[in-house]
């Protein structure tokens, strides 16, 4: 009686696996925020993105992207995640930091000032960004260049002393930007994205720093009319998707998942060099003028940049060692 008691038992758990194991995966959906206005090329690729994700699984992964910052900036995109109201997003590298402060090295000031330093630096050091995140609840899936940034401002910037006689503007919650500024004697505003362009037309500002790209999108080379030619930084930021929701996907889609948001990512960067090039061309068509420093005021301007990041070192801001390998990298790169 006992015996048979067992294999009944046995029978309807053997019978319940075989159940299960011809249940189809239940279908998930990664719901995503990027602040990229709907239209641009990272929003047309995220779409594209999840439509052909959607059909090469079948229905079991698809994703909802809300765009144009409609879901808040980075510091909130982070907040739902962890409430698990999305599942991930685009951040700035800026952004991410407060799951891992390593994330923005490769965008510290007067670091990288070409392609080439790029291309070396994201080689050697973007996987090790990449397992700093994972490390810390997050998988990414390539780093997402916005390119490199210009000052952009009202009246011309030849010098770093030029500076003091300017409204400058900071993004709120940027301490490392704040030091650069304020080691070169001014005294930053911050304020969040969607407020810059209003902050110019009102006087509040007079002194951006974006990217070609980000100049014509989000309308502030109207208000503008001098940039100075010399790359401040090199800016960047990645999609990532928190690894709890990761770990929904059905194992055998992760791999194609993976791939296919890797794969698009890639050219999205691929494309976005070519956008902000011919972004150049464009606001010197819109009678932007061009301001070179040269020489010694070049040699002024990484200095005050070299010093801010010093005076950051110990304030676990980021690892200050990881700078350094990042410099020794790129020297004598052209």
């Amino acid at each position: 009686m006992r015996t048979a008691s067992r294999w009944t038992i046995f029978q309807l758990a053997l019978i319940g696996c075989l159940l299960l194991m011809g249940m189809p995966a239940q279908a998930v959906t990664l719901k995503l925020a990027t602040i990229a206005p709907e239209g641009t090329a990272l929003t047309n690729a995220l779409r594209a993105t999840g439509d052909e994700i959607q059909q090469k699984t079948e229905g079991r992964v698809s994703l909802k992207v809300y765009p144009g910052g409609v879901m808040g900036n980075d510091a909130v995109v982070l907040r739902k995640i962890k409430l698990g109201q999305l599942q991930g997003g685009t951040f700035t590298s800026g952004g991410i930091t407060s799951v891992d402060g390593n994330y923005q090295v490769l965008g510290m000031p007067m670091l990288l000032k070409n392609y080439a330093q790029v291309d070396q630096a994201r080689a050697k050091f973007e996987p090790i960004l990449t397992r700093g995140l994972g490390k810390n609840g997050f998988m990414s899936f390539g780093m997402l260049e916005a390119g490199f940034i210009y000052l952009m401002s009202n009246q011309p910037v030849e010098q770093p002393a030029d500076l003091k006689d300017h409204k400058v503007w900071v993004p709120e919650g940027d301490p490392v930007s704040r030091a650069v500024f304020e080691q070169a004697g001014v005294h930053p505003i911050p304020l969040p994205l969607p407020d810059v362009l209003t902050g110019l037309q009102t006087n509040l500002i007079d002194t951006v720093s974006t990217s070609p790209v980000g100049a014509i999108v989000l309308q502030w080379f109207t208000k503008v009319n001098y940039l100075t030619e010399i790359p401040l930084l090199y800016s960047y930021g990645t999609l990532a998707i928190a690894n709890d929701a990761w770990a929904k996907i059905a194992k055998q889609d992760q791999p194609l998942v993976r791939e296919i948001l890797q794969r698009e990512m890639s050219k999205v960067n691929q494309q976005t060099r070519k956008d902000n090039e011919a972004a150049l061309q464009t606001l010197r068509k819109q009678g932007i003028k061009f301001v070179p420093i040269t020489g010694d005021h070049l040699l002024a301007l990484q200095r005050i940049a070299d010093d801010a990041l010093a005076s950051l070192r110990g304030k676990n801001l980021f690892d200050y060692q990881l700078l350094e390998e990042v410099r020794k990298s790129v020297a004598g790169i052209q």
